[in-house]
């Protein structure tokens, strides 16, 4: 524990309360106990100076709490000099399909190894060993790190600034938003910090980094606040803080300070042509990690409440087409099958504008917002339909226990029976049995081209209007030049699932 004269420090409590946060990205998801963690000593606060602020005061007094985080992973068979399979910065070991594995380079070369394939050299046993970083947010010894840099890994310790290095255990991991909790068993009180508050963070402010890139120990780093509300596409939940610091691999799961020795985000992820930092860096919000890491503290998982729709924004001409004053909501795309949605009658095209009476700005908003009121919460929502606003009640099921998997179909096409719909670019012809009209043709001079629609993909309705045949295609359209309006909102259905888009219907 720091004193007064040495550092300037001033004493406050560590969690203010659970507050509720709005997720990955990304907001306090659910099942929140009430329950404190366990914080017997003050954690680290500095008061910034009002004049020539400097990093010195801030990092001195940080620094005992940010740690390096060591992972071995389950023994594996291996076969030596292959490119293709790293050990040594936790990112090799990512999956595939892992949606942070676009973020980084990885590169091959001396002292590389493949599993072995059963052929070849002889196959050798070792343990994969990676490593990041991550802080204490409690003097009894909880750690705060991403969940990329524990994922699949059988022990763990974590490096303290003065070289000591401790055994830790895996209290939980929360792959939706990539944090993880680390526990160390030991009589002594950790340094800890705290997290900031949401509105306590601006673009603009300085941050200070603190982690072990490359492995080479602890290093600090210095940038602004570039952006908030950041969506790398990493999942529903993205709300990420952009920063320019110099975040580098090792980095992940370190914390980016502001100048009161708080943590503002979790640094997670880098966007790098080139391996290295290139001054953008993300990561997670304190008030997204702050409840998570209290309901993994608590419950060793995060609970997110489930709608079962499929969603997209609300653009400019997507709300003209539909009558709405403005862009902002949520456009239901499909409810899936046997979802909460479905069985409380929400539709195809309804546009989710409120939850409990609070507006949805956006998807992204409104997958927050499902995530954070938890399982079995009754909520009402207000949905866009047909020109009016309906309310709907229903009771949200458990993300975790859904099977979002949904069928999908494939159409032929009848040349003799294609048709043109000049007036919006397009070629089409109807479906098997009715199921909607079959893109043909896209004009290359369209909007339809511009806005990425397909041949092949199919139509399934227009203005929220079934389609069964062209003649219905035409009626909807001439509907349209009739009121004029100046788009027309298409539910296009293909290989990359079902969307909405708005298109432009050219006056006859």
């Amino acid at each position: 524990m720091m004193n007064e004269a040495n550092n300037s420090t001033r004493l406050k409590t560590i969690l203010k309360g659970s507050a509720a946060a709005g997720l990955v990205a990304a907001v306090v998801y659910g099942g929140i106990t009430g329950s404190a963690i366990n914080a017997f000593a003050d954690p680290v606060q500095i008061e910034a100076p009002a004049e020539n602020p400097g990093f010195a005061d801030v990092v001195s007094a940080v620094s005992p709490a940010v740690v390096s985080v060591r992972v071995r992973g389950e023994v594996k068979q291996v076969s030596d000099n292959l490119p293709g399979y790293g050990f040594g910065n936790g990112l090799d070991r990512l999956p595939e399909n892992h949606p942070l594995r676009r973020f980084f380079d990885q590169f091959g070369g001396p002292g590389f190894a493949t599993p072995y394939q059963g052929k070849g050299e002889a196959p050798r046993e070792v343990h994969p060993i990676s490593q990041g970083s991550g802080f204490f947010i409690s003097d009894d010894g909880y750690v705060v790190t991403n969940n990329h840099v524990v994922d699949n890994g059988s022990e763990f310790s974590i490096l303290l600034d003065d070289g000591t290095e401790l055994d830790a255990k895996l209290v939980g991991k929360d792959s939706r938003t990539d944090l993880a909790v680390l526990k160390v068993d030991d009589k002594r009180n950790f340094t800890y910090v705290d997290f900031a508050e949401d509105e306590d963070v601006r673009v603009g402010d300085w941050v200070v980094a603190v982690g072990n890139p490359f492995g080479l120990g602890g290093s600090v780093t210095a940038g602004i606040v570039s952006a908030l509300g950041r969506d790398i596409g990493t999942g529903p939940y993205d709300d990420y803080i952009q920063i320019d610091a110099a975040v580098n691999r090792g980095n992940s799961g370190g914390p980016a300070f502001n100048l009161n020795g708080e943590v503002v985000g979790i640094n997670t992820a880098i966007f790098s042509p080139s391996g290295g930092n290139v001054g953008i860096a993300f990561a997670i919000p304190a008030y997204v990690a702050q409840d998570v890491v209290q309901d993994l503290i608590d419950d060793g998982k995060v609970e997110r409440g489930w709608l079962g729709v499929q969603i997209q924004p609300v653009d400019a001409e997507i709300a003209e087409s539909l009558g709405l004053q403005a862009d902002r909501g949520a456009l239901v795309v499909e409810p899936m099958q046997g979802s909460p949605a479905a069985r409380a009658g929400i539709e195809t095209g309804d546009v989710i504008v409120a939850l409990n009476d609070e507006p949805i700005e956006d998807a992204s908003d409104l997958s927050v917002k499902i995530a954070s009121a938890g399982p079995s919460s009754k909520v009402q929502l207000s949905v866009w339909r047909d020109g009016e606003t309906k309310s709907i009640d229903l009771t949200l099921g458990n993300l975790a226990k859904a099977d979002v998997n949904t069928a999908e179909s494939q159409d032929t096409i009848a040349p003799s029976t294609f048709q043109a719909l000049p007036s919006v670019g397009l070629t089409v012809a109807p479906a098997q049995e009715g199921n909607g009209l079959v893109i043909a043709k896209v004009d290359p001079e369209s909007d339809a081209a511009l806005q990425g629609i397909f041949e092949g993909e199919r139509i399934a309705s227009i203005n929220n209007r079934k389609v069964s045949d062209i003649d219905d295609a035409k009626a909807i359209l001439n509907d349209v030049q009739k009121s004029n309006r100046e788009h027309a909102l298409f539910q296009i259905e293909g290989e990359r699932g079902s969307r909405f888009v708005a298109l432009p219907v050219q006056q006859s």
